[in-house]
């Protein structure tokens, strides 16, 4: 007899029951489910608040990478991974960096964009231009969403109004430029989008469908440099076949493709 994944109210199930099921389901040992209702420091009943479904944890080794030098001060950082020699590689690398005085790091501040999307406008370019007339209302509309943000500097900063045409015709992007601070961003952003969409409308003529934050945070950048001396890679001839490395995956994206997979780790 066939087994089925369909199963109504699993959320409402303890994390034994759910746990229960899944053995059933995918024949796993006794042994296999002690493993998994070995959560570590994490207690089970937390996990069970955090996210949904839950059954059990999955700990991961957490290793320390060290030798970093940033913006003239030492740090050890920690990293959770699974995966073999990417500490040592971190290390390693920090200490060649160290050689070139170590890392350098800047921030702008922590502006994200939030975007509130305007259809069915007769003229949209004039419709931009109300909107930008009407900024000063639309961001105190905006930040009185959120006022402990505001209170510690963050809130909408600015916003801009742009036409785009699409397969479905023009429409009006309008987009608040949040200060966040160190959060995220989203759960404010996306707040004071919905809370502006019925102004935008009013201002606009036309009728709001999405109001959320963009994740392409060209206005929110950190950066990061150093500088390896050729000596601590292995001399010149080490440098040269490092240009040409970088020089195969600038022409060649299969060859891009790896080399930003080992970047991200």
């Amino acid at each position: 007899m066939s087994k089925s994944s369909l199963f109504s109210g699993f959320y409402k199930l303890s994390p034994k029951e759910r746990l229960a099921f899944v053995k059933e389901f995918a024949g796993l040992t006794d042994e296999e489910c002690a493993l998994l209702q070995n959560t570590g420091g994490l207690p089970l009943d937390l996990a069970d608040r955090m996210i949904e479904n839950v059954v059990g944890a999955f700990p991961i080794p957490l290793g320390i990478a060290v030798n970093f030098l940033i913006n003239g001060r030492d740090y050890l950082i920690p990293m959770a991974i699974e995966e073999p020699s990417v500490v040592a590689a971190a290390s390693y690398a920090a200490k060649m960096v160290r050689e070139g005085g170590g890392f350098h790091t800047s921030s702008t501040p922590p502006i994200m964009i939030g975007q509130v999307q305007v259809v069915g406008v007769k003229d949209p370019y004039a419709a931009r231009l109300r909107v930008l007339e009407a900024k000063e209302e639309i961001l105190k509309k905006a930040n009185d969403q959120d006022p402990v943000l505001v209170s510690v500097g963050g809130g909408v900063k600015d916003l801009d109004a742009k036409v785009i045409h699409t397969v479905q015709g023009s429409m009006v992007i309008v987009e608040l430029h949040v200060d966040c601070r160190d959060a995220m961003g989203a759960n404010a952003v996306n707040t004071m989008c919905e809370a502006v969409a019925p102004l935008v409308e009013r201002i606009t003529g036309g009728r709001v469908y999405l109001r959320i934050i963009s994740n392409l945070a060209v206005k929110r950048l950190a950066r990061a440099w150093c500088v390896v001396p050729k000596e601590a890679v292995g001399g010149e001839e080490v440098v040269d076949g490092i240009v040409n490395a970088w020089a195969f995956a600038a022409a060649d994206p299969f060859r891009a493709a790896t080399h930003n997979k080992g970047i991200m780790n």
